[in-house]
Protein backbone atom coordinates (compact mmCIF):
# COMPACT_ATOMS: atom_id res chain seq x y z
CA UNK A 1 0.00 0.00 0.00
CA UNK A 2 1.35 3.33 -0.79
CA UNK A 3 1.62 6.52 1.52
CA UNK A 4 -1.64 7.92 -0.62
CA UNK A 5 -3.22 4.92 0.17
CA UNK A 6 -2.70 4.58 3.63
CA UNK A 7 -3.32 8.16 4.06
CA UNK A 8 -6.86 7.76 2.81
CA UNK A 9 -7.37 4.58 4.67
CA UNK A 10 -6.35 6.28 7.83
CA UNK A 11 -8.46 9.29 7.69
CA UNK A 12 -11.77 7.21 6.06
CA UNK A 13 -11.35 5.47 9.35
CA UNK A 14 -11.73 8.57 11.40
CA UNK A 15 -14.22 9.43 9.49
CA UNK A 16 -16.02 6.42 9.94
CA UNK A 17 -15.89 6.52 14.21
CA UNK A 18 -16.30 10.27 14.37
CA UNK A 19 -19.92 11.83 12.36
CA UNK A 20 -18.41 14.99 11.67
CA UNK A 21 -14.88 15.51 10.51
CA UNK A 22 -14.39 18.85 12.09
CA UNK A 23 -15.12 17.81 15.82
CA UNK A 24 -11.69 15.62 14.84
CA UNK A 25 -10.15 18.79 13.77
CA UNK A 26 -10.90 20.88 16.77
CA UNK A 27 -10.16 17.91 19.11
CA UNK A 28 -6.57 17.45 17.57
CA UNK A 29 -6.46 21.37 18.42
CA UNK A 30 -6.79 21.53 21.96
CA UNK A 31 -4.64 18.08 22.47
CA UNK A 32 -1.72 20.21 20.46
CA UNK A 33 -2.77 23.10 22.62
CA UNK A 34 -2.32 20.98 26.14
CA UNK A 35 1.51 21.13 24.66
CA UNK A 36 1.96 24.10 24.34
CA UNK A 37 3.93 25.71 27.19
CA UNK A 38 4.45 28.85 26.31
CA UNK A 39 0.50 29.32 25.99
CA UNK A 40 0.33 27.01 29.23
CA UNK A 41 1.77 29.56 30.74
CA UNK A 42 -0.33 32.62 29.25
CA UNK A 43 -3.01 31.13 31.22
CA UNK A 44 -1.24 30.59 34.34
CA UNK A 45 -0.58 34.06 34.72
CA UNK A 46 -3.80 34.78 34.04
CA UNK A 47 -5.09 32.28 36.44
CA UNK A 48 -2.73 34.24 39.00
CA UNK A 49 -3.70 37.32 38.40
CA UNK A 50 -7.31 36.57 38.84
CA UNK A 51 -7.13 34.19 41.95
CA UNK A 52 -5.13 37.11 43.90
CA UNK A 53 -6.97 39.82 42.59
CA UNK A 54 -8.33 41.24 45.59
CA UNK A 55 -3.95 41.57 47.06
CA UNK A 56 -2.84 42.57 43.62
CA UNK A 57 -4.90 45.05 43.15
CA UNK A 58 -3.79 47.13 45.55
CA UNK A 59 -0.34 47.46 44.22
CA UNK A 60 -1.34 47.72 41.04
CA UNK A 61 -3.34 50.74 41.96
CA UNK A 62 -0.50 52.56 43.55
CA UNK A 63 0.75 52.85 40.40
CA UNK A 64 -2.21 53.66 38.63
CA UNK A 65 -3.22 56.01 40.95
CA UNK A 66 -0.68 56.88 43.64
CA UNK A 67 -2.14 59.44 45.53
CA UNK A 68 -4.78 56.77 46.63
CA UNK A 69 -2.45 55.00 48.93
CA UNK A 70 -3.81 55.25 52.43
CA UNK A 71 -1.27 55.97 55.23
CA UNK A 72 1.66 57.77 53.15
CA UNK A 73 2.27 61.34 54.16
CA UNK A 74 4.67 63.61 52.07
CA UNK A 75 6.28 65.97 53.68
CA UNK A 76 7.26 69.24 51.44
CA UNK A 77 9.43 72.63 52.07
CA UNK A 78 7.80 75.27 50.36
CA UNK A 79 9.99 78.56 49.84
CA UNK A 80 9.43 81.82 47.71
CA UNK A 81 7.30 84.63 47.34
CA UNK A 82 4.12 82.88 46.64
CA UNK A 83 4.58 80.60 50.03
CA UNK A 84 0.84 81.28 51.09
CA UNK A 85 -0.69 80.53 48.13
CA UNK A 86 1.23 77.07 47.58
CA UNK A 87 0.68 76.29 50.98
CA UNK A 88 -3.14 77.04 50.47
CA UNK A 89 -3.12 75.04 47.81
CA UNK A 90 -1.09 71.73 49.79
CA UNK A 91 -4.25 72.42 52.49
CA UNK A 92 -6.54 70.67 49.97
CA UNK A 93 -4.43 67.50 49.36
CA UNK A 94 -4.74 65.38 52.47
CA UNK A 95 -1.91 63.11 51.76
CA UNK A 96 0.74 65.70 51.44
CA UNK A 97 2.05 68.55 54.02
CA UNK A 98 3.58 71.48 53.56
CA UNK A 99 5.92 73.69 55.99
CA UNK A 100 7.05 77.09 55.00
CA UNK A 101 10.52 78.27 54.89
CA UNK A 102 12.98 81.29 54.86
CA UNK A 103 15.11 80.57 52.75
CA UNK A 104 15.55 78.36 49.38
CA UNK A 105 18.89 76.71 50.62
CA UNK A 106 17.20 75.81 54.38
CA UNK A 107 14.56 73.87 52.47
CA UNK A 108 17.09 72.17 50.22
CA UNK A 109 18.71 71.29 52.92
CA UNK A 110 16.57 69.63 54.47
CA UNK A 111 15.54 67.72 50.79
CA UNK A 112 19.42 66.22 50.93
CA UNK A 113 19.18 65.39 54.57
CA UNK A 114 16.07 63.66 53.96
CA UNK A 115 13.86 65.76 56.43
CA UNK A 116 11.42 66.66 53.85
CA UNK A 117 9.83 64.59 50.64
CA UNK A 118 9.85 67.65 48.12
CA UNK A 119 10.56 71.01 47.31
CA UNK A 120 8.39 73.54 46.00
CA UNK A 121 10.37 76.95 44.68
CA UNK A 122 8.14 80.22 44.11
CA UNK A 123 8.46 83.47 41.92
CA UNK A 124 6.23 86.05 40.61
CA UNK A 125 6.65 87.35 37.67
CA UNK A 126 4.18 89.95 35.57
CA UNK A 127 1.83 88.61 37.96
CA UNK A 128 2.57 85.25 37.33
CA UNK A 129 3.11 82.61 39.58
CA UNK A 130 6.14 80.40 39.10
CA UNK A 131 7.00 77.01 40.77
CA UNK A 132 9.98 74.62 40.41
CA UNK A 133 9.03 71.79 42.24
CA UNK A 134 11.85 69.05 43.16
CA UNK A 135 11.79 65.42 44.00
CA UNK A 136 13.38 62.64 44.87
CA UNK A 137 15.37 60.60 41.99
CA UNK A 138 14.55 57.57 40.36
CA UNK A 139 12.48 55.43 42.93
CA UNK A 140 9.27 54.58 44.33
CA UNK A 141 8.64 57.40 46.52
CA UNK A 142 9.60 59.57 43.19
CA UNK A 143 6.47 58.45 41.81
CA UNK A 144 4.12 59.28 44.79
CA UNK A 145 5.92 62.58 45.62
CA UNK A 146 5.13 63.53 41.59
CA UNK A 147 1.69 62.33 41.93
CA UNK A 148 0.65 64.35 44.66
CA UNK A 149 2.60 67.17 43.82
CA UNK A 150 0.73 67.57 40.60
CA UNK A 151 -2.34 67.44 41.94
CA UNK A 152 -1.08 70.28 44.30
CA UNK A 153 -0.26 72.47 41.05
CA UNK A 154 -3.42 72.02 39.84
CA UNK A 155 -4.91 73.37 43.31
CA UNK A 156 -2.80 76.13 42.93
CA UNK A 157 -3.88 77.36 39.64
CA UNK A 158 -7.54 76.54 39.97
CA UNK A 159 -7.64 78.69 43.26
CA UNK A 160 -5.22 81.59 41.22
CA UNK A 161 -8.62 80.82 37.75
CA UNK A 162 -11.05 81.57 40.62
CA UNK A 163 -9.26 84.44 42.33
CA UNK A 164 -8.98 86.53 39.61
CA UNK A 165 -12.01 85.79 37.63
CA UNK A 166 -13.71 89.24 38.44
CA UNK A 167 -10.74 90.63 36.30
CA UNK A 168 -11.89 88.51 33.37
CA UNK A 169 -13.78 90.10 30.75
CA UNK A 170 -15.85 86.75 30.32
CA UNK A 171 -16.50 84.61 33.20
CA UNK A 172 -14.56 81.08 32.75
CA UNK A 173 -16.25 77.90 32.49
CA UNK A 174 -17.16 76.16 35.38
CA UNK A 175 -14.99 73.14 36.90
CA UNK A 176 -16.68 69.60 36.34
CA UNK A 177 -17.89 68.37 39.89
CA UNK A 178 -15.33 66.20 41.32
CA UNK A 179 -17.24 62.63 41.18
CA UNK A 180 -15.32 61.17 44.01
CA UNK A 181 -14.75 58.18 42.19
CA UNK A 182 -12.98 55.00 43.95
CA UNK A 183 -9.73 54.05 42.58
CA UNK A 184 -9.83 50.84 43.39
CA UNK A 185 -13.12 50.50 42.04
CA UNK A 186 -11.63 52.33 38.84
CA UNK A 187 -8.87 50.23 38.45
CA UNK A 188 -10.56 46.75 38.53
CA UNK A 189 -13.84 47.26 36.58
CA UNK A 190 -12.00 49.49 33.49
CA UNK A 191 -8.31 47.65 33.33
CA UNK A 192 -8.16 44.54 35.59
CA UNK A 193 -11.67 43.01 33.95
CA UNK A 194 -11.31 43.80 30.75
CA UNK A 195 -7.41 42.58 31.05
CA UNK A 196 -8.45 39.24 32.03
CA UNK A 197 -11.63 38.67 29.63
CA UNK A 198 -10.05 40.03 26.48
CA UNK A 199 -6.83 38.60 26.72
CA UNK A 200 -7.95 34.94 26.03
CA UNK A 201 -9.27 36.32 23.05
CA UNK A 202 -6.14 37.40 22.17
CA UNK A 203 -4.40 34.54 22.56
CA UNK A 204 -7.06 32.14 20.48
CA UNK A 205 -6.20 34.04 17.58
CA UNK A 206 -2.88 34.12 17.91
CA UNK A 207 -2.89 30.45 18.22
CA UNK A 208 -4.71 30.68 15.12
CA UNK A 209 -2.54 32.25 13.03
CA UNK A 210 -0.05 29.73 14.43
CA UNK A 211 -1.99 26.96 13.98
CA UNK A 212 -2.66 27.18 10.21
CA UNK A 213 0.60 28.94 9.28
CA UNK A 214 2.33 26.48 10.68
CA UNK A 215 0.35 23.28 8.92
CA UNK A 216 1.31 25.05 5.32
CA UNK A 217 4.93 25.53 6.38
CA UNK A 218 4.82 21.64 7.62
CA UNK A 219 3.65 20.88 4.47
CA UNK A 220 0.52 19.01 6.47
CA UNK A 221 -1.88 20.91 4.38
CA UNK A 222 -0.85 17.90 1.11
CA UNK A 223 -3.62 15.22 3.14
CA UNK A 224 -6.41 17.54 2.08
CA UNK A 225 -5.60 15.50 -1.49
CA UNK A 226 -6.31 12.45 0.11
CA UNK A 227 -8.75 13.10 2.90
CA UNK A 228 -12.22 13.04 3.34
CA UNK A 229 -12.53 16.56 4.48
CA UNK A 230 -12.06 20.24 2.91
CA UNK A 231 -10.82 23.30 3.27
CA UNK A 232 -13.95 24.34 4.96
CA UNK A 233 -13.46 21.96 7.18
CA UNK A 234 -9.95 22.47 8.61
CA UNK A 235 -10.62 26.08 9.29
CA UNK A 236 -14.41 25.37 10.95
CA UNK A 237 -12.75 22.71 13.23
CA UNK A 238 -9.35 25.12 14.19
CA UNK A 239 -11.72 27.65 14.65
CA UNK A 240 -14.39 26.28 16.53
CA UNK A 241 -11.93 25.48 19.15
CA UNK A 242 -10.42 28.33 19.57
CA UNK A 243 -13.81 30.28 19.58
CA UNK A 244 -14.80 27.67 22.37
CA UNK A 245 -11.68 28.06 24.90
CA UNK A 246 -11.74 32.32 25.40
CA UNK A 247 -15.15 32.27 27.35
CA UNK A 248 -14.38 29.34 29.02
CA UNK A 249 -11.12 31.31 30.40
CA UNK A 250 -12.80 34.39 31.15
CA UNK A 251 -15.81 32.79 32.58
CA UNK A 252 -13.12 31.22 34.81
CA UNK A 253 -11.73 34.53 35.31
CA UNK A 254 -14.74 36.05 36.28
CA UNK A 255 -15.49 33.27 38.93
CA UNK A 256 -12.23 33.39 40.81
CA UNK A 257 -12.79 37.94 40.63
CA UNK A 258 -15.99 36.91 42.69
CA UNK A 259 -14.36 34.77 45.09
CA UNK A 260 -12.05 37.56 45.70
CA UNK A 261 -14.46 39.81 46.74
CA UNK A 262 -15.53 41.28 43.47
CA UNK A 263 -18.63 41.30 42.30
CA UNK A 264 -19.47 40.82 38.96
CA UNK A 265 -22.89 41.12 37.63
CA UNK A 266 -24.23 39.87 33.97
CA UNK A 267 -22.01 37.17 34.03
CA UNK A 268 -24.12 35.21 30.85
CA UNK A 269 -23.75 38.38 29.10
CA UNK A 270 -19.90 39.17 29.59
CA UNK A 271 -19.60 35.53 28.18
CA UNK A 272 -21.67 36.51 25.58
CA UNK A 273 -19.66 39.34 24.38
CA UNK A 274 -16.57 37.64 24.84
CA UNK A 275 -17.25 35.20 22.51
CA UNK A 276 -18.51 37.65 20.15
CA UNK A 277 -15.46 39.59 20.02
CA UNK A 278 -13.48 36.35 19.67
CA UNK A 279 -15.50 34.85 16.46
CA UNK A 280 -14.63 38.40 15.67
CA UNK A 281 -10.97 37.98 15.71
CA UNK A 282 -10.42 33.71 15.23
CA UNK A 283 -11.84 35.12 11.74
CA UNK A 284 -9.33 37.67 11.54
CA UNK A 285 -6.99 35.81 12.22
CA UNK A 286 -7.83 33.02 9.71
CA UNK A 287 -8.37 35.45 6.94
CA UNK A 288 -4.77 36.44 7.27
CA UNK A 289 -2.99 33.30 7.81
CA UNK A 290 -4.89 32.15 4.38
CA UNK A 291 -3.91 34.78 2.30
CA UNK A 292 -0.39 35.37 3.84
CA UNK A 293 0.90 31.60 4.85
CA UNK A 294 3.89 32.37 6.04
CA UNK A 295 3.97 32.91 10.13
CA UNK A 296 6.29 35.97 10.70
CA UNK A 297 4.51 37.98 8.41
CA UNK A 298 1.24 36.28 8.82
CA UNK A 299 1.43 37.49 13.08
CA UNK A 300 2.63 40.70 12.51
CA UNK A 301 -0.30 41.57 9.70
CA UNK A 302 -2.80 39.63 12.64
CA UNK A 303 -1.55 42.16 15.46
CA UNK A 304 -1.64 44.94 13.48
CA UNK A 305 -5.37 44.49 12.37
CA UNK A 306 -6.54 43.42 15.93
CA UNK A 307 -4.55 46.81 17.14
CA UNK A 308 -6.75 48.67 14.66
CA UNK A 309 -9.97 47.05 15.65
CA UNK A 310 -9.72 47.53 19.41
CA UNK A 311 -8.65 51.20 18.80
CA UNK A 312 -11.06 51.57 16.39
CA UNK A 313 -13.93 50.31 18.90
CA UNK A 314 -12.87 51.90 21.75
CA UNK A 315 -13.46 55.40 20.27
CA UNK A 316 -17.00 54.13 19.74
CA UNK A 317 -19.57 54.87 22.95
CA UNK A 318 -20.29 50.74 22.71
CA UNK A 319 -16.17 49.79 23.01
CA UNK A 320 -15.59 46.83 24.47
CA UNK A 321 -13.55 47.27 26.98
CA UNK A 322 -16.60 49.94 28.15
CA UNK A 323 -19.34 47.77 27.47
CA UNK A 324 -17.55 45.09 29.45
CA UNK A 325 -16.96 46.99 32.33
CA UNK A 326 -20.45 48.69 32.33
CA UNK A 327 -22.18 44.74 32.16
CA UNK A 328 -19.84 44.26 34.89
CA UNK A 329 -21.10 46.42 37.31
CA UNK A 330 -24.76 46.16 36.59
CA UNK A 331 -25.01 49.79 34.95
CA UNK A 332 -25.98 48.44 31.10
CA UNK A 333 -28.61 50.33 29.19
CA UNK A 334 -30.36 48.76 26.47
CA UNK A 335 -28.03 49.98 24.23
CA UNK A 336 -25.11 48.68 25.72
CA UNK A 337 -27.03 45.07 25.19
CA UNK A 338 -27.62 45.79 21.60
CA UNK A 339 -23.89 46.30 21.36
CA UNK A 340 -22.92 42.79 22.61
CA UNK A 341 -25.77 41.87 20.13
CA UNK A 342 -24.12 43.90 17.59
CA UNK A 343 -20.58 42.20 18.14
CA UNK A 344 -22.67 38.65 18.10
CA UNK A 345 -24.22 39.54 14.59
CA UNK A 346 -21.06 40.75 12.82
CA UNK A 347 -18.83 37.82 14.56
CA UNK A 348 -21.67 35.28 12.85
CA UNK A 349 -21.05 37.37 9.58
CA UNK A 350 -17.03 37.59 9.97
CA UNK A 351 -17.03 33.56 10.25
CA UNK A 352 -19.04 33.01 7.11
CA UNK A 353 -17.13 35.36 5.37
CA UNK A 354 -14.06 33.24 5.93
CA UNK A 355 -15.34 29.99 5.20
CA UNK A 356 -16.27 31.54 1.94
CA UNK A 357 -13.09 32.48 1.84
CA UNK A 358 -11.71 28.81 2.65
CA UNK A 359 -13.90 27.58 -0.34
CA UNK A 360 -11.35 29.26 -2.44
CA UNK A 361 -8.32 28.16 -1.39
CA UNK A 362 -6.17 25.52 -3.10
CA UNK A 363 -4.23 23.39 -0.72
CA UNK A 364 -1.47 23.47 -2.91
CA UNK A 365 -1.14 27.11 -3.01
CA UNK A 366 -0.43 27.15 0.65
Amino acid sequence: MGDREWLRARWHAVADRVSDPRLTIAGRELRVLGREKTIILAVVIQLFVAAFSGFLVVGLVSLYDPGSVDGYQIDAAVTGEATNEMLEAIEERPAIEGTRYATTSEAYADFQDGAVNAVFQTTRSDGRIEVVMTAPEGSIETTLVVSEGQEALRALERNLRTERAASLSNPPLPLPPDTGGNPYYDFTYTILLPLLVFLPVFISGSITVDSLTAESEQGTLELLRVAPVTMVDIVDGKSAAMIAIAPLQAVAWLGLLSLNGVAVANAGWLATLVTAVTAIVVALSVAVSLLAPDRRSAQLLFSVAVLLFFAGATLLPGGPANTAARLAIDSATLSTRLAVLIYGVVGVAAVGAVRRLATRINPNTL
